[in-house]
């Protein structure tokens, strides 16, 4: 992506919400931006889904990436069944999924983000996590898989919220607990939903397409900018920083 192009994304952003940006903060996704563990939760959800008696095609656990497993489990029998769950049945659901994602290899790190987040941090950005995962193998591994760069008490997980992704509240839940504005964040996500949350809290988004999706998903779910890769972003890298961290009206 030119430079060019970039300015022209930030500036429309910084024209339509009327201020000035000024980078302080990026705000992480976890599952498909930091880790490469969206193929492990999709084989998880499909199996478990099948177990009980709901067969679903394999884009959708990217599609409701980022949402909480209780949304996930809902909207799959509403949309393939044509009825709502029982809470117990979700309850079993949530267990057996959660218990085949831990049983499967460790995922590794998506491709060039731990010197992402390196160039991030030795240029004095702030590093927070947002994610609908509630899968603690996972999140206990983020401070030693990204060199100590992400601190525990910096996270909002499916722990701490009640609705999540597509709903603001977790990048609104991030905004309070960091004590950042708006305009001095950005996050960068790479599913439709955890776009979709990142826009209804006012903030300026990055997609990296790390899935199978058509890049078209994330653009339409309102990303301000999309990679095709995660190495596209390391590449762009000091454009993002160049020009994120002065002032813009």
């Amino acid at each position: 992506m030119k430079e060019q192009e970039f300015l022209q994304a930030l500036n429309s952003y910084c024209e339509m919400k009327r201020m000035k940006f000024h980078l302080k903060a990026i705000f992480f996704d976890m599952d498909g931006v930091l880790f490469d563990s969206m193929p492990l939760h999709a084989k998880s959800w499909i199996k478990t889904f099948s177990e009980f008696g709901l067969d679903i095609p394999r884009y959708e656990p990217y599609m409701n990436e980022g949402s909480t497993a209780y949304y996930t489990i809902d909207k799959m029998f509403r949309k393939y069944q044509g009825r709502t769950v029982e809470k117990e049945t979700a309850e079993k659901i949530r267990i057996k999924k959660y218990d085949y994602m831990a049983s499967l290899p460790r995922a590794g790190n998506i491709d060039l983000m731990p010197e992402f987040v390196e160039h991030v941090a030795l240029n004095g950005i702030d590093r927070w996590v947002v994610t609908g995962s509630a899968q603690s193998n996972l999140i206990d591994r983020l401070n030693e898989a990204y060199n100590g760069y992400f601190e525990r008490n910096k996270m909002v997980t499916a722990h701490e919220v009640k609705i999540g992704k597509p709903h603001p509240e977790p990048y609104l839940m991030a905004l309070e607990k960091s004590g950042f504005k708006a305009n001095e964040v950005m996050v960068i996500e790479n599913a439709p939903l955890g776009v979709e949350s990142a826009k209804a809290a006012g903030l300026f988004t990055i997609a990296i397409n790390t899935g199978p999706l058509d890049p078209a998903v994330l653009k339409n779910a309102g990303a301000d900018i999309v990679y095709n890769t995660s190495i596209e972003l390391f590449d762009n890298r000091d454009i993002l920083l160049r020009n994120l961290t002065v002032e813009y009206i």
